[in-house]
C-alpha cells in the first residue's frame, strides 16, 4: 500500500493495519460501501515452484504465523530483501 493511500473502509495506512482491522471486522457489515469491479488475469503469468526442506518450511511457517502473513508472502519478502542486498553489494564493487 502506498504511503499516501488510505483504505476506504478500514482507514488503514499499511497492509498490517488493514489486516488487523479485518481480523476483527466482517465484510458483511460494510456491504453498502463495496462495489463490483472487473478483473482480468494474464494466463501467461507464471510462478516458479521451489522445493524447501521440510524442517526449514516448518520454521518458516512458525515465523509467518507469528507475523500473521502467509508463508509464501514471508518467503517472497525475505527473498526480495536478500536479492536487493546482493544487487546493492554488487553495484558497490569497483
Amino acid at each position: 500500500m502506498q504511503d499516501d493511500k488510505v483504505s476506504s473502509i478500514s482507514k488503514a495506512r499499511t497492509l498490517e493495519e488493514m489486516a488487523d482491522f479485518w481480523d476483527t471486522h466482517s465484510l458483511a457489515d460494510y456491504d453498502a460501501q463495496t462495489y463490483e469491479v472487473e478483473m482480468t488475469f494474464d494466463p501467461a503469468a507464471r510462478r516458479t515452484v521451489v522445493s524447501i526442506e521440510p524442517e526449514l518450511m516448518a520454521d518458516i511457517s512458525k515465523v509467518a504465523q507469528k507475523r500473521r502473513v502467509s508463508s509464501q508472502t514471508l518467503i517472497n519478502v525475505w527473498l526480495r530483501q536478500q536479492v536487493d542486498r546482493a544487487a546493492a553489494a554488487a553495484d558497490a564493487q569497483p
